[in-house]
């Protein structure tokens, strides 16, 4: 989308005060707001390279409310973008055009829990720890997690088909996803799957809106599937010399032992959460990589077979220290090395990539992209870290204090394109778990062809035939 196709911020104020009326009449005058830092906390995410300008704010409470602001926007040519809980990184919940952010802060109820089928119905501002709580209080486990659960909701996770440090073991969030309901950009309320295991009729429309970053309509409920939670996790952190070596370490371990998790992060990732967010190092000894691998320690014998891999790890020279939590309390203090790095480094405003191969090629391709990133950027401080598991590398370039955001950018999307360009030749994603959004939408060709990339225009022009639905995030029409 272009700004000429929704040219809100260009209204007179006369006509301006007459949309926020109207648009008031369809949730309530104290769920609609205009002031200047409602604008700005829910017109952008997480990324601060677009300086947000939403026409409005509502806050729907119902379904209803969902479909009838809809209306209202395609009536008047008016974008929508969804609001969830803002911890996105690739721009994909920012407006910047006039549009009507849509935020789904009060939709947050959890309902019709079935234990049957290990299912509960969520709106889609439930917040993702609201739901693992809630699933721990009933002797279940909602096993996506990631550092942002704690403000991300559930709607975004499923708008962006979010994966986190769990994916090895349980799957992306589509694969916890039971049934849909979503508004599309006509205003058509679509019920999607019901809840079945098995459901064969057909195209699975559900998939479409998992990962649509909110393009084709709103995911306004959601059924979630839960499972039976894991029991006396253990975690084993570990210094490792070369990048060669963390994938041997992988190997090592998951031809053993069920592993939840396997992560790593550099030196310089974890110095940095050492002396800003108050985490202990978890040994002396520096390494220019860690891994931090979690399990199931079911009895001392699966125990027992974990020291012994490490033994040989150490051995062969892939590890050379390590630490193995020995209570509930040591292993969230591990987590926190990795875990607390990108709200760490968050205020050096960093430059994203988050990219992703298929696991065996990790090593090759962190290397080639290192070289490059390297060579073109000297003066600046890059931070790796990721979940290495399922060959999800996140590489972070953080702003130098005194250079201005806009060099900043324009430098980062230079050497994004090398850095895309060894994606490409990998076979890997230019976005493995943050979506398109705005950040990466000139990135899009080295992932998707073009004629996936007209496939998905066409099927945009289905559910949204008006482009209002978070309109230029993905591509433009």
């Amino acid at each position: 989308m272009t700004r000429e196709q929704f040219p809100q911020n260009a209204l007179s104020p006369e006509v301006r005060a007459e949309r926020v009326a109207q648009l008031t009449a369809c949730v309530a005058p104290a769920r609609v707001l205009t002031d200047d830092d409602a604008l700005l906390t829910w017109g952008r995410d997480w990324t601060r390279f677009h300086d947000p300008a939403p026409l409005a704010v509502v806050f729907p409470k119902a379904v209803e409310q969902v479909q009838a602001v809809v209306r209202f926007a395609r009536e008047h040519n008016i974008g929508l973008v969804p609001s969830g809980g803002r911890t996105g990184l690739s721009a994909g919940a920012v407006a910047v055009q006039g549009e009507i952010v849509v935020s789904f802060d009060h939709m947050n109820t959890i309902s019709d829990f079935n234990s049957v089928d290990r299912t509960v119905v969520c709106g889609p501002g439930v917040v993702t720890e609201q739901l693992q709580q809630y699933a721990d209080d009933q002797g279940l486990y909602y096993p996506v997690d990631f550092a942002s659960s704690g403000s991300s909701h559930v709607g975004g996770n499923i708008a962006t088909n979010a994966g986190g440090i769990k994916v090895i073991r349980y799957g992306m969030t589509r694969d916890w996803v039971a049934g849909l309901k979503v508004v599309t950009g006509t205003g058509e309320l679509l019920e999607f799957n019901k809840g079945l295991l098995k459901n064969n009729t057909g195209y699975d429309l559900q998939q479409l809106f998992i990962g649509g970053e909110g393009t084709l309509g709103f995911v306004v409920e959601a059924t979630m599937r839960l499972t039976r939670p894991p029991k006396d996790l253990t975690v084993l952190l570990l210094g490792v010399p070369e990048m060669d070596d963390v994938m041997k370490v992988l190997d090592t371990f998951q031809n053993s032992i069920d592993l939840t998790a396997f992560e790593f992060f550099s030196e310089k990732a974890l110095a940095k959460v050492v002396e800003h967010a108050g985490v202990q190092r978890p040994f002396e000894t520096e390494t220019a990589f860690y891994a931090l691998l979690e399990f199931e320690c079911l009895n001392e014998s699966i125990a027992d077979q974990a020291m012994q891999l490490f033994e040989q790890c150490v051995d062969n020279g892939w590890v050379i220290d390590g630490v193995m939590s020995q209570n509930q309390t040591q292993l969230a203090n591990l987590w926190r090395c990795r875990e607390d790095i990108s709200e760490t480094i968050s205020r050096w405003t960093p430059y994203k990539n988050d990219i992703s191969v298929v696991v065996s090629k990790v090593p090759a391709f962190l290397a080639e992209i290192d070289t490059v990133v390297s060579r073109e950027y000297p003066d600046f401080e890059i931070i790796w870290f990721g979940h290495i598991g399922d060959g999800n590398l996140h590489l972070n370039i953080l702003k130098p204090e005194t250079l201005p955001r806009e060099e900043f950018l324009s430098r980062c999307n230079k050497v994004s394109r090398w850095v895309f360009e060894i994606v490409q030749q990998y076979g890997g994603s230019v976005s493995a778990e943050h979506g398109v959004g705005l950040l990466k939408k000139d990135y899009l060709t080295y992932t998707r062809s073009a004629a996936e990339i007209e496939l998905m225009k066409g099927v945009k022009k289905v559910f949204d035939p008006d482009g209002i639905m978070n309109p230029g995030k993905i591509f433009d029409l």
